[in-house]
């Protein structure tokens, strides 16, 4: 990790009732202090929570985050770190279904899709541009939006807790 401060948001999208401590002690052992969320109700999942956290620590906490969160399964989640001088921001998606997608981001937020990722996808498709879009669909984790679309929504208008971890 760089000696940088950075800014992000963990958002719990969907935990069933009995991994809610487990993303407690998930998280707490990630930043080396005890973490409390508040859970509410997540409508999307009847029987399931959610919580939202934004967070300040050093730069590549992020990762960190993620890392440990997705070790827990059943959960949906999504980790945001916002770009911090000398360093990248990412976001990082996390479903049963699909597993974990890490993007880079620049200052606004959008997913930046390298040289490297777009040659790819060309070189895949071989002139068929039904394989390019597929292949910058899979860049832009457009998979993961559709699944956690549902459960953004009805995190509106949620309360928003500070985490803050001693950078030292």
């Amino acid at each position: 990790m760089s000696g940088n401060t950075a800014r992000g948001v963990l958002h719990i999208h969907s935990a069933p009732a009995a991994l809610c401590p487990h993303v407690e002690w998930a998280v707490s052992s990630a930043v080396d202090s005890r973490v409390e969320f508040t859970w509410q109700p997540q409508p999307a999942a009847p029987g399931d929570f959610r919580s939202e956290l934004s967070w300040e620590g050093p730069a590549g906490l992020g990762a960190t985050l993620a890392s440990a969160l997705r070790a827990v399964n059943h959960l949906r989640f999504e980790v945001t770190e916002d770009p911090s001088p000398g360093c990248d921001g990412g976001r990082w998606s996390h479903t049963p279904e699909l597993g974990i997608f890490h993007a880079t981001t620049d200052v606004h937020g959008n997913i930046v899709v390298s040289e490297d990722r777009i040659r790819y996808a060309y070189e895949m498709g071989a002139g068929d541009p039904s394989v390019v879009y597929q292949e910058l669909s899979l860049a832009l984790g457009e998979a993961w939006d559709e699944e956690l679309e549902t459960f953004r929504h009805a995190a509106e208008g949620a309360p928003v807790r500070w985490l803050h971890q001693v950078v030292g």
